[in-house]
């Protein structure tokens, strides 16, 4: 998109602030309810800078904005960003308040929108302002929507029933958990605002935010097990009503604030972590007992009971034999030329409508080429479209949502022979990938204690990747879902010191980076289970794979593995082929069959 529009909406956007007597205002990518993901009406970083990563922020003064990105978006926000518009801010290094701070002046008012912001945030910024002199105000109305002239509106989409069979409970019998939670705690009512939460909750799906299948709304859940439920009413049917039944009261959307008013004296639960700023403003101003708990449904969720585990495992196997499908045809497309990221993305979305039970992609797929695929979190598009090369690695990461589950899987593959520098890689980053799929754990074991499993083999040659290890996954609901992550333990990245319980379903993705060149990672996803081990004096854990394709054989540098990891490797494909072969025909099964192939481990094999 041109510079100009973007000068043209930065301009827009500081008139409205002086409109309104600010002189700054801050953009998060957030909406009402804290998600990573937004729906198109929230996109106000992207409307506004161009960037279209899922993590950011941006701050706007009279003379100067900046936009504040990660390590994962350094050289994206650089590609999509005008830098005669905006400093890039590398976080976490600086922050918003250390750039406002150092450029803000003495009875400047610095403006934020409340339903976007948490309330640690907003306190935090408005301590950081008042040192300079300055503060911060909480708008009535968002600036950058005043602005926006072509805004979307929220999704009007209709919400539907999640079957309590894959489900595996009723929701009723979830809002009696959290009720007996709220008694235990002394606690009258929670405040639901994770639109995950919600939608587990309730046993209910949408399709309000593109890849995570969610409605928009908010609730509130009492200690009598009743609950009321805040949503458009267009996005109600029959069905649903009938689902949720009379213990669950439905009102408009747009009455949530008022009915916090009306909380008055209640002792009310609230997660400051997914909570925005406004609700706690609300709540004190109603005069109820505020007290900080994390959203009771954030574990339960987390932890699988038999009929997600069954359905998610049901959803992996339909998922790999689209993508062994996929494979096979880059095995013998893409060596011939003329394909590029855009189109084997296509080509693999293609494969997974093909088995007629894909509601959605899980994300956006990474469909990364050569120097693409050394950036983590890449977004192809039009503008950065790469030819997919002989001599090259391709990467690519996707996943799809089912009504039983929720897929995420990368595989890299040469395009060509590969060189001994991508086999060696290839081959640590899978040792890493296999150290943590054989994992023995005791109970209580954190993700933090894990994630070096899965980069020794890296470190030993002075090499690393900036991403975390492992994240959470939902069924049939968030890619990346909380409270569990396996990453390293420093910058206090969240869940990363949450126990791991059986039931839990995580990704195992160690990967390598090489800058301007290429890009590894192999992905599997794993749930947690109880391990039996003859003589054990603790309760153990570890981690049953449930994602099968195959993974490239021919960068695999045989004499690098130990007899224990090609065993692993063998008996993972020999998985693969059994479970997948039934569902392909002939000649992908012929394919296969070859693909999931033992590895040669003959003397002149080991030694080449």
């Amino acid at each position: 998109m041109s510079s100009t529009i973007h000068a043209n909406r930065l301009a827009r956007v500081r008139a409205e602030l002086k409109a309104q007597g600010l002189d700054g205002f801050v953009v998060p990518i957030s909406d009402e309810h804290m998600s990573e993901y937004v729906g198109d009406y929230a996109q106000r970083m992207a409307w506004l800078t161009g960037f279209g990563g899922s993590a950011g922020t941006a701050a706007v003064l009279p003379e100067k904005a900046a936009v504040f990105v990660d390590g994962r978006y350094t050289v994206q926000v650089r590609d999509q960003v005008d830098g005669a518009l905006f400093d890039y801010v590398g976080v976490p290094q600086s922050s918003v308040a250390e750039w406002l701070g150092a450029n803000i002046s003495a009875g400047q008012k610095v403006g934020y929108d409340p339903w976007l912001h948490s309330i640690d945030w907003a306190r935090g910024l408005e301590k950081a302002l008042a040192a300079k002199g300055a503060s911060l105000v909480a708008v009535d109305a968002n600036p950058l929507d005043a602005a926006w002239d072509d805004q979307p509106v929220p999704s009007a989409a209709v919400v539907t029933v999640h079957d309590a069979a894959l489900a595996g409970q009723a929701a009723t019998q979830k809002r009696e958990i959290i009720a007996d939670w709220l008694k235990a705690n002394g606690l009258d009512t929670t405040v639901m605002t994770a639109l995950d939460s919600i939608a587990w909750t309730f046993n209910i799906r949408g399709t309000d935010v593109s890849h995570t299948p969610v409605g928009l709304a908010f609730a509130l859940l009492h200690a009598d097990a009743t609950a009321d439920l805040f949503i458009a009413p267009e996005k109600m049917t029959d069905a649903v009503r009938a689902h949720l039944g009379n213990s669950v009261r439905i009102h408009d959307r747009d009455a949530f604030e008022a009915a916090l008013a009306d909380l008055k004296d209640r002792r009310v639960a609230v997660d400051p972590d997914r909570a925005v700023a406004a609700i706690f403003t609300a709540l004190e101003g109603a005069g109820a007992k505020i007290a900080r708990h994390r959203d009771p449904a954030v574990l339960p969720k987390a932890i699988k009971n038999d009929a997600e585990l069954s359905g998610t495992r049901a959803a992996h196997v339909r998922d790999g034999v689209a993508v062994s499908r996929f494979l096979k045809w880059m095995e013998e497309v893409a060596p011939q030329g003329g394909l590029d990221e855009l189109g084997a993305a296509a080509k693999l979305r293609e494969f997974r409508d093909a088995n007629g039970a894909l509601r959605d992609l899980s994300f956006d797929t990474i469909s990364a080429a050569g120097p693409n695929g050394a950036l983590p979190h890449y977004k192809v598009d039009e503008t950065t479209n790469r030819a997919i090369e002989t001599g090259t690695l391709y990467l690519v990461d996707s996943g799809g949502q089912y009504d039983d589950g929720t897929t995420d899987i990368t595989r890299t593959i040469a395009i060509g022979a590969p060189s001994a520098e991508m086999r060696r890689r290839f081959t640590q980053v899978l040792k890493g990938h296999i150290a943590l799929a054989t994992a023995r754990f005791p109970k209580g074991t954190r993700g933090s204690q894990l994630d070096i499993l899965a980069r020794q083999y890296l470190w030993a040659d002075g090499v690393d990747y900036a991403h975390g290890t492992g994240h959470g996954v939902g069924s049939y609901l968030a890619v990346h879902e909380g409270p569990q992550r396996i990453a390293k333990p420093a910058g206090g990245q969240a869940g990363t010191e949450e126990p791991l319980h059986a039931g839990m379903i995580l990704s195992n993705e160690p990967g390598y980076y090489k800058a301007g060149h290429f890009g590894i990672r192999i992905e599997n996803l794993v749930v947690v289970v109880p391990v039996r081990i003859d003589g054990a004096e603790e309760d153990m854990l570890g981690f049953e794979t449930i994602t099968f394709a195959p993974i490239a054989r021919d960068l695999v540098e045989t004499a690098l593995l130990s007899p224990a990891e090609a065993d692993w490797l063998d008996a993972y494909h020999a998985e693969v082929f059994a479970k997948l072969a039934p569902g392909l025909s002939a000649d992908d099964r012929a394919w296969l069959e070859a693909a999931c192939a033992p590895l040669d481990r003959t003397p002149a094999a080991l030694a080449a």
